[in-house]
């Protein structure tokens, strides 16, 4: 197969991303159509759409896929056999999420304007279809062991951090600060990991370096960094 379109996302890294699609719905990714297919008649009519399928590869889930995992959902302490699992690391590497289509653009290129995407700045994309309700969304659907959304943890952000944030835009409409708040309330770091209060976590986003540790009540963020400065606020 060969990518149809490239993902430029809010991400620049795969720790911090959310573990499912739509649970942080401020963050904002474009896909880029690529030739042969950058061209608006390949994307005619999918304006119609609120939702849409994404099939992507995932290009930085390196080494070797194993018939057991251990899903982070379970704390890392249970395996189950990966075909039961969302883990990235697939026999053919595969990924599928929904997004929601906020706007087709044809200029200067093709690309679709997404939220709630859990994709990685670079994610090639292997295809794209319209998500349609009656057919895709199953009410009476179970889960074995992701039956509820995980419980958010408690986010705390100081006030020249939220300023700092919310003088960010970008092409695509980011609200950074609300898009820090729903990143870390799905608590980032590996669910069989204890929280640490003495070490600084950090993820990229939109071009930061986003900076937290665990407090009492839950996480607070210590820094916001762009990457190209010496900014340390």
């Amino acid at each position: 197969m060969t990518p149809i379109a490239t993902v430029h996302s809010c991400f620049g890294e795969k720790f911090g991303v959310p573990r499912q699609p739509m649970l942080a719905d401020a963050s904002r990714a474009s896909i880029e159509l690529l030739p042969p297919l950058d061209t608006p008649d390949a994307v005619a009519g999918l304006e119609e759409n609120t939702h849409i399928w994404v099939i992507f590869q995932f290009h930085q889930a390196a080494g070797q896929w194993s018939a057991k995992v251990r899903p982070p959902r379970l704390g890392g302490n249970k395996k189950l056999g990966v075909l039961a699992t969302r883990s990235p690391f697939r026999p053919n590497n595969i990924g599928l999420s929904v997004v929601r289509l906020l706007e087709v653009r044809t200029r200067p290129r093709v690309e679709l304007i997404v939220g709630g995407a859990d994709l990685v700045d670079g994610t090639p994309v292997l295809d794209i279809k319209p998500y349609i309700p009656y057919a895709d969304a199953l009410a009476a659907a179970r889960s074995g062991f992701a039956e509820a959304p995980p419980k958010p943890v408690s986010v705390s952000v100081p006030k020249e951090i939220l300023e700092k944030a919310g003088a960010y835009s970008d092409d695509w409409g980011t609200d950074l600060p609300r898009l820090i708040d729903q990143v870390l309330a799905q608590d980032p770091k590996p669910a069989y990991q204890k929280p640490d209060s003495e070490r600084v976590y950090g993820m990229r986003l939109c071009g930061f370096n986003l900076r937290w540790r665990y407090g009492r009540s839950g996480i607070e963020v210590v820094a916001l960094e762009s990457e190209n400065s010496e900014d340390t606020d």
